[in-house]
């Protein structure tokens, strides 16, 4: 199994459950459904003319639409070149659900990582038993994509963005249609850290005993 990837970095998660945890980021390209805030818009497509070595993305700078096929084998090998010290990997994108993760999380895992995806849950999910799920909820995206009722059911995590009242009730919604087990965290995360989301996302955690997610990492410029 070859894996399109853009990225692969060591740093702190800065959202969810696991702020503050040393992580590191594989980062997919591809993605379809198209979220007009979104700060990775350099992973939707994958242009032939942009596809590199692996030894070309190992040494990338800073969010490029560069990508290469990578395999399982070769990303452990790239953590051990690195010197990544993290134990925590976070799936992301992109849209990493629409690959396969089976393979790749075979070898991480036996190699003693935790793994992490974090997904739109437009796509069905192939991962490992052990796998966090984060769901971030893509609702009415330009793609058209409809969120799925079995990526709902499988999340630890559903990790939403919100700006506007009318957001926390297409969540209220969704949950209705589509429930989350029980057990599932709930985490409320601000549009681009705007005050009158940060507020709304405060006090409608605060009313329901849910978490918010504040995006660590941008507030403290890293990546």
């Amino acid at each position: 199994m070859m894996y399109p990837i853009n990225e692969i970095f060591e740093t702190i998660q800065g959202e969810g459950m696991f702020t503050g945890v040393p992580a590191i980021f594989v980062r997919l390209q591809g993605c379809p459904v198209g979220c007009p805030w979104c700060d990775t818009q350099h992973t939707w497509d994958m242009k032939p003319e942009l596809k590199v070595s692996a030894e070309q993305l190992a040494s990338k700078t800073g969010p490029t639409a560069e990508w290469a096929e990578l395999s399982a084998n070769v990303i452990l090998q790239l953590f051990r070149e690195r010197k990544f010290t993290a134990r925590h990997v976070v799936i992301t994108g992109g849209e990493p659900a629409m690959y396969d993760l089976r393979p790749l999380a075979e070898v991480l895992e036996q190699a003693g990582y935790r793994l992490q995806i974090e997904t739109s849950g437009t796509f069905a999910l192939q991962v490992s038993a052990q796998m966090w799920v984060t769901v971030s909820p893509k609702l009415d995206m330009p793609g058209g994509y409809l969120v799925r009722p079995d990526c709902m059911k499988r999340a630890d995590e559903i990790k939403y963005p919100v700006a506007m009242q009318k957001h926390i009730d297409a969540l209220d919604l969704l949950l209705q249609q589509c429930p989350p087990r029980s057990d599932a965290v709930i985490s409320l995360q601000p549009i681009s850290q705007r005050p009158r989301a940060t507020e709304l996302a405060i006090q409608t955690c605060i009313e329901r005993n849910w978490r918010l997610s504040v995006q660590l990492h941008k507030y403290l410029h890293i990546e």
